[in-house]
């Protein structure tokens, strides 16, 4: 995939059930960080706030988060049924995606970016 221009460029690639969980990851990330702008980092839709907050992206099997690894390991009991790495977690496409869970990792993520200006 070429680097695309925006979150919508992005999305429209998948496959339409997979956009709807891009979309789906959109909304969510965008109602815990509402001031957040949407960019493209690393060839992935990417909130920014000051810093990049969180990148998320579509695959085969899977939509992968990435809040960096602070949140990885301050929600490391929230995400045992999760295949993580060190600053990723990804949600299987036949599963729905933990809403609440993904919003919290951002409100803190958030917090704690605005904790550090």
């Amino acid at each position: 995939m070429l680097k695309p221009a925006d979150h919508d460029a992005y999305i429209s690639a998948f496959m339409p059930e997979v956009q709807v969980l891009l979309q789906q990851m959109r909304a969510t990330i965008h109602s815990a960080a509402p001031l957040a702008e949407e960019t493209i980092a690393y060839g992935m839709p990417t909130f920014r706030q000051r810093v990049n907050l969180v990148y998320f992206a579509g695959y085969k099997h899977h939509i992968g988060f990435y809040p960096t690894s602070a949140p990885i390991v301050h929600f490391a009991n929230d995400i045992k049924g999760f295949k993580t790495s060190k600053g990723a977690i990804q949600f299987p496409l036949d599963k729905p995606l933990p809403v609440k869970l993904i919003k919290r990792m951002v409100k803190w993520r958030l917090s704690e970016v605005l904790k550090k200006i």
